[in-house]
Formats: structure tokens, sequence, C-alpha cells
């Protein structure tokens, strides 16, 4: 079991865009020297909460926007494409015994709909909206902000979106086929049985996995738009229980709100199962045998980079 007890501090730093830019620069180069695939290109980011991952986004997207690249570079969050309010309640409702779904968060939490339009406009230079969402409507459930509010992109065409920076906690997991999820199950209610477990997986019922599990293959219609994915890999999962504590400490201090240490390992409760199922495969590649167009980042504790795998 995870406590509170076992969170410390550390601070998140930038030792990552020097690894990214120019995988990325390649990966532009790349699908601009073929005249059928023009830019934009989407670069998928993937990183636990309290990663870094949001810090590193946001350098890449100002680096590239700068010269001397001065590409036009938009971030799109999949935190930003939840269901509304009220169809996440029907989401919860239509499951009521499944407790990973009854919150935003996990797959089938998204609206893929909204984002494949997003992707499609994105792709034909069209004049796109950008969704935004508030974590802290009705009382921190969420909700999507009303269109209004959306940013706007590609208004002007001299000014295209050339580079999509698609970033999320699960940006780039794959389903995995129904044999390998049950042996995972199993291994995990086993281990729980023996007394020595510390993942969330084995707490939980197989029907509740396999819900996430067969909605999250839908989500490959994203991922294999992908042009290339970065992944922020932890040495050790268990890193997102201090690393999400500590951002909430920090807007605690800033803010005065955010949610304790308590509420903390509840919350990352409810996302462990997945790092548990879908990490392996996403280490061992999301594009299958396609060699070049993934870059995984080991860090560690600290958040600094151990190492650097191109695969």
């Amino acid at each position: 079991m995870i406590t509170s007890q076992s969170i410390d501090t550390s601070g998140i730093v930038d030792d990552k865009s020097d690894h990214c830019i120019p995988f990325i620069l390649d990966s532009t180069s790349k699908k601009s020297s073929y005249p059928a695939h023009q830019l934009p290109i989407f670069i998928g980011v993937n990183g636990a909460q309290g990663s870094g991952k949001t810090t590193l986004v946001s350098t890449l997207a100002k680096k590239l926007r700068q010269p001397p690249y001065s590409l036009s570079t938009i971030v799109l969050s999949i935190d930003n494409l939840y269901l509304t309010h009220e169809l996440q309640l029907e989401l919860a409702a239509s499951h009521p015994s499944n407790p990973l779904i009854q919150y935003r968060g996990q797959p089938s939490t998204h609206d893929l709909s909204l984002a494949l339009s997003l992707f499609s406009d994105l792709r034909q230079g069209k004049l796109t909206s950008i969704p935004s969402y508030d974590k802290s409507a009705y009382g921190g459930q969420g909700d999507r902000l009303p269109k209004e509010e959306w940013v706007e992109v590609n208004r002007d065409k001299r000014h295209e979106t050339e580079v999509v920076i698609f970033e999320g906690w699960c940006v780039g997991f794959r389903a995995l086929p129904r044999e390998k999820l049950v042996r995972e199950w199993e291994c995990a209610v086993e281990e729980r049985e023996k007394g020595d477990y510390v993942g969330r997986l084995g707490w939980n019922k197989l029907e509740d996995v396999e819900f996430v599990n067969e909605a999250l293959r839908r989500y490959d219609q994203l991922t294999d738009q992908l042009d290339a994915l970065i992944h922020l890999d932890a040495e050790d999962p268990m890193f997102v229980y201090e690393w999400r504590s500590q951002s909430e400490r920090k807007l605690r201090e800033t803010t005065g709100s955010g949610m304790t240490d308590e509420q903390v390992v509840d919350f990352v409760n409810g996302y462990y199962p997945a790092y548990e199922l879908f990490t392996s495969r996403l280490r061992a590649g999301a594009f299958n045998e396609e060699k070049g167009r993934q870059l995984r980042l080991i860090i560690g504790r600290d958040r600094r980079v151990r190492k650097v795998v191109k695969m």
C-alpha cells in the first residue's frame, strides 16, 4: 500500500528538451520531404503525472516557435478532450460498479469524436478551435468550457500550424490482447494474496479492467496518426505518487487549494492500474517494428534523464 509517508519533494528541471528538439526536427524533415505527407507533424508526448511533462511541452513549444526554427507550434492536451460533465455522469451511471470510470481520467472518459475531428481539421490546415477544460467545475468533477472560450488556430493562413504536440498521461498507450490482460491481472491478484503487492491492478475486478482496455483500443485511431512519440519513462512508475504530491503541494502554496497527500494517494490509485498494464507495451515501442519514430527518455526519481533510447 502506498502511503503519504513515502512521498518526498523534489524539483522539476528541464534536461529533456535538448534531446527532444533534434528528434522533432528530424521527424519534421522526414515528413516534409514527401510531397504526399505535408505538415503539420503530430508529436505525441507521454509521461506520468508530475514527471515534468508540462514543463517539457511548454519548453518545446517555446523553442520551436522561436528562431532558428520558427515553426508554428500548438499544444493539444488530452486533458482538454475529456467528456462533458453531463456525458461523464452518464458513463459512470452506465457502469456504477466500475470504480475506474466514475471520474474523468481513464480511457473511455475522453471525447474521441472531438479528438478525431480536431486531428482532421489541423491536418487540413482549417481554422480550428482548441477545446479547454475546467477541472475545478462542479466541485472538482470538471467540465468542458463553452466553445466561445476555446482558442482558435490557423486563422492566419501565413502561419498555419506546422507542429502539433499532443500530450497526456496515456498518449501512445496500446490495448493488450485479452489473453495477456488476463495473465497480467491474475499475476497481480496472486501477488496481492501473498501480501507483498504494492500495485493497484490486483485490487480491481477483471471485468472493470477489461472495460478500460477495450476502450483504449479505440484510441489507436489517434496513436496511428502520430508521426513520432516522446516517452518520459520513469525508472519506477511508483514515482508518480511522489511527483503528483509535490505538484499539489506547490498548488496549495501558491493558490491555497490542492489535494492533500492522502488525497493524492487515492487519486493516483485510480490511474495506477493503467501504468501496470500498458507501460511495458509502450517501452517496447508504440509503432511496432517501425524504427526511429519513438524517443524514450528514462528518468529517475529526481526527474533527471538517466538514459536516452531512440526506437
